[in-house]
């Protein structure tokens, strides 16, 4: 695991799939939740995201686990199991982004991109609004946010033929920028360039990249 960058200090190697096993056999408990996040250990952790309420999660709640994020998989697998449904996850989302705390700007991103895939209701302009925090937040030379802004890029990009002009036009900005915000922009345009993108938005040539 610490190949991986996953903190191994208070980890004992359960896998998440077997942490799913066990969590459809629980019903949502918020209190259990607690002693789990409470407990210290990572797989209770990634444990506790998939058996809390995210009706019950708070904004208080939010800030402290972020605060606590370790790794970059605990970070994204509480984002995505949990926090994106959540009421504060928009917020959060737009706020964090741009905060100096490696997995708490790496869980801006992750809650973006996970948002764009699970939030089957709010329109283009609700996430082409996130572009602005996202570009913010992508100058940054640590690896795990660099890859979380184009994540969260390419999401987007990929919801549909509005805002993926919108976050080429984003991605197009960012490549011409420094050092990590070019490697986010040049990976969202590789990705969102690609032949498979556009025939599944059904776009035709006046959108690709470079255009």
């Amino acid at each position: 695991m610490a190949r991986y960058g996953i903190a191994t200090d208070h980890a004992y190697g359960v896998t998440v799939g077997e942490l799913r096993t066990v969590a459809k056999e629980l019903d949502r408990d918020h209190g259990l939740a607690a002693e789990l996040w409470a407990s210290g250990v990572h797989e209770a952790r990634i444990l506790a995201s998939l058996v809390d309420d995210p009706a019950l999660v708070d904004d208080e709640q939010f800030e402290r686990w972020a605060l606590e994020f370790d790794s970059w998989d605990l970070c994204d697998q509480v984002c995505q199991n949990l926090l994106r449904y959540a009421a504060p996850a928009w917020a959060k989302a737009a706020q964090w982004t741009t905060r100096p705390e490696l997995f708490v700007r790496r869980a801006g991103f992750s809650l973006m991109a996970g948002l764009a895939v699970a939030d089957k209701r709010s329109d283009d302009a609700r996430f082409a609004a996130l572009l602005d925090p996202l570009a913010a937040g992508a100058d940054d030379d640590r690896p795990l946010v660099r890859k979380g802004a184009s994540w969260a890029l390419r999401a987007i990009g990929k919801r549909s033929p509005g805002l993926y002009r919108l976050a080429l036009d984003t991605a197009e900005q960012l490549r011409a920028g420094s050092t990590g915000a070019g490697w986010v922009g040049s990976d969202a345009v590789r990705e969102l360039g690609s032949p498979a993108v556009r025939k599944r938005l059904r776009l035709t040539g006046d959108s690709s990249p470079g255009r």
